[in-house]
Order: C-alpha cells, then sequence, then structure tokens
C-alpha cells in the first residue's frame, strides 16, 4: 500500500529526485538512483535507503560533541519525499539506521509515530548494521541480517569475498572527487561495478569517504566502476579511472 506522508515541520530538507537519465544495472535488475542518495528498483517496487543513522546528534551529544539535534526530522523529511514520489511496495534500510545501539530510544514521539506509520503502510526489511545490531523496539517492520532481491544480496558491510553473484551494500559512505574544468568537485556518490553497488549515506549528517581511499581496495574492479556523483541539480555518471 502506498504510503502518504504528513509534512514534517521546521525543516530543511535537501533536495531529492529520481533520475532521469540514469539507471545502474546490476544482475538484469535495474535500479534508479535518486538525488537524495536512496535506490529505487522499479521491477520489485522496492526503494533502499543505507545508513539514514538517525539521532546522530544526539549520540553526539552524549559523547560531549554538541552539533544542532535536527539530523533525524531533516533525514525523515528527504525519507518522506522519495517515498512518496516512488509509491514502493516495499522499503528495505540496509543497515545503520540508527547511530548506535539506544538511538531509537531518543526519537521523540513525533519522530516514532511516524517510522510506526510508514512501517504499516510500506513492508518494511530493516538490515541490522555496525552500529545498530540490534532491532528497533516498536517501530515494526522485520529485521534481518540480509535480504535477496532476486539475484541481488543485500548486505550492511560489504563482503571481502563475494559468496553471492551480486550484492549492494552501504557501510562505507562512497563520495568521488573530480577536477572538471581546473575545478576540484567532490560529492556524495553511488559506486558501482559489474559485481555490486555500494550507496551513499543516507543521513543528514553522514560524511563521505573517497572510493580512492584503502577502504574500498579490492572491492570494486576499477577497469569497469562507475561513479554516480550527486550534483546539486543533477546525478553525473563518471568512469572510476577519471576519478581523484
Amino acid at each position: 500500500m502506498p504510503f502518504s506522508p504528513k509534512p514534517l515541520t521546521n525543516s530543511s530538507p535537501r533536495p531529492c529526485g529520481l533520475s532521469r537519465t540514469h539507471r545502474i544495472t546490476l544482475g538484469g535488475v535495474a535500479f534508479v538512483p535518486d538525488h537524495s542518495g536512496a535506490l529505487y528498483c522499479p521491477d520489485f517496487k522496492t526503494l533502499l535507503v543505507a545508513d539514514l543513522h538517525l539521532e546522530q546528534g544526539t549520540s553526539l551529544a552524549r559523547r560531549g560533541i554538541h552539533v544542532p539535534p535536527f539530523d533525524t526530522e531533516a533525514t525523515l523529511v528527504t525519507l518522506q519525499r522519495v517515498i512518496a514520489e516512488t509509491k514502493p511496495w516495499r522499503l528495505i534500510m540496509v543497515g545503520d539506521s540508527f547511530h548506535d545501539e539506544v538511538a531509537h530510544a531518543y526519537l521523540n514521539a513525533h519522530h516514532r509515530q511516524l517510522l510506526q506509520s510508514l512501517t504499516s503502510a510500506v513492508e518494511t526489511i530493516w538490515i541490522t548494521g555496525n552500529h545498530d545490531p540490534s532491532p528497533p523496539e516498536g517501530l515494526g517492520g522485520i529485521t534481518l541480517s540480509s535480504h535477496q532481491l532476486g539475484p541481488i544480496v543485500l548486505n550492511h558491510i560489504p563482503a571481502r569475498k563475494l559468496t553471492a553473484a551480486f550484492e549492494i551494500a552501504g557501510h562505507l559512505h562512497p563520495g568521488a572527487a573530480i577536477v572538471q574544468r581546473g575545478v576540484h568537485v567532490r560529492s556524495k556518490s553511488f559506486i558501482a561495478d559489474h559485481r555490486r553497488i555500494i550507496m551513499p549515506a543516507f543521513g543528514a549528517y553522514t560524511g563521505a569517504l573517497n572510493v580512492r581511499s584503502e577502504a574500498f581496495a579490492g572491492l570494486l574492479d576499477p577497469e569497469t566502476a562507475q561513479a554516480w556523483m550527486i550534483g546539486r541539480t543533477d546525478i553525473h555518471r563518471i568512469a572510476f579511472r577519471r576519478l581523484t
């Protein structure tokens, strides 16, 4: 059943919108990248989001790092908008939906109610991550360590040795950089080759790790890999070999 969102208030959502030109194909299944960092799969009517890191602001505050506590609001506004546009039958959170194991206890009543409404309207799967290895409490949906979507396995952490033919993962918060007309440009990015897709982090306070860093070594074929860099208004496909 499609989810009909009720707008949140006092927020400044990031731009979002499904790409009109790009498709990322893996194992014969096409995915449409969204400006927000989500992936939509029309064949399975499924929306994927990774690394929301909800309540990251309150988690940092408990550690003495005080930042404005508005990340959950902004992240959920964006998630609402993507759901309203794609109208999925299924929503899969690809791990690290919460910033730590107790973060869900810090949701305010409004955000808790919103998530409960979402999971009651859309079939929801929470894949556990390294930040949130325990199931969220009282929010609906089901919790799994991984999930099979057609020929593709969904894991939070990319497998160093693939046991399945194809994989979609998160965890690494990929970002890409390129020099264009003498200007150094950096952005969150989808990164993919013929075996796997690694999704960018969806959360409002999450950063990005350069896909040329050691953390990505051996995960992608540099000859066939491409990045889909998320710009201000468009998504740009760039060959891995061109990235700085």
